[in-house]
C-alpha cells in the first residue's frame, strides 16, 4: 500500500494521540500517587512532568514498534489490551528514567508500581469511554462502474476530497479518541 498524505497525517495523529494520552495519564497518576498535600505547591510537579515526558517518548517508541510489526489493525479488546500493556511499561520505564541513579536495591518499586497501576486504570477508563463503533453509516450503494463494498463492511466517516473512504468491518470498534475515519486510515495496512 502506498502511503498517501492522508495516511501520513493519520499515522502522525495516531502517534500524537497515543503519546499525549500516555503522558497525561501518567502525569496525573504521579500527582495522585504523591499522596495528599497541604497545598498545590507541595505536589511533585517537576517529577510528574519528567515522568510524563518520558512516558510520551516511551509511547512513541512502543507505537513505532507496533507499526513496524504491522500489529495495528486489531479488534477493540486486543487493541485496548495492547494499549494497557504499553501504558504500564511506559510508566515503569518513565519512572526508571526519572530516577537519579537506577539502582535495583535503592529504586522505589512500590511507588513506581502504584503510578503504573493508576495510569493503566486511567488508560482502561479512557479506552472504554472512547469506544466508538467503526461505522454508523449504511453501506454504500453499488457503483455503476463496478465496485460495491465487500459484504460486512461500510464506509467510515467522510474521506477527504480526492481520496477513497477507508473500509473496515462494520462491527469493529476502537479505543481511540481520534475521529473514526482518521483512526482507520492510520491502522489500515
Amino acid at each position: 500500500m502506498a502511503w498517501t498524505t492522508a495516511k501520513w497525517r493519520a499515522v502522525v495523529l495516531d502517534f500524537l494521540e497515543r503519546a499525549g494520552w500516555s503522558a497525561g495519564e501518567i502525569f496525573f497518576a504521579t500527582l495522585l500517587a504523591g499522596g495528599t498535600a497541604l497545598s498545590v505547591a507541595n505536589l511533585p510537579w517537576k517529577y510528574s512532568l519528567t515522568v510524563a515526558l518520558s512516558a510520551a517518548v516511551s509511547s512513541i517508541v512502543l507505537t513505532a514498534l507496533q507499526y513496524l510489526a504491522k500489529q495495528t489493525n486489531l479488534s477493540f479488546w486486543p487493541d485496548l489490551l495492547v494499549r494497557l500493556v504499553k501504558t504500564f511499561l511506559g510508566s515503569l520505564s518513565a519512572s526508571f528514567a526519572a530516577a537519579k541513579i537506577f539502582d535495583v536495591t535503592m529504586f522505589h518499586w512500590s511507588a513506581a508500581l502504584n503510578v503504573a497501576v493508576l495510569a493503566t486504570l486511567a488508560a482502561l477508563g479512557k479506552g472504554l469511554l472512547a469506544r466508538q463503533p467503526a461505522a454508523l453509516a449504511p453501506p454504500a450503494a453499488p457503483a455503476t462502474t463496478g465496485g460495491a463494498a465487500p459484504a460486512g463492511t461500510a464506509p467510515v466517516g467522510t474521506a477527504p476530497a480526492g481520496t477513497a473512504a477507508a473500509e473496515v468491518p462494520a462491527a469493529q470498534a476502537n479505543p481511540s479518541t481520534l475521529p473514526t475515519h482518521t483512526y482507520v486510515e492510520a491502522i489500515s495496512q
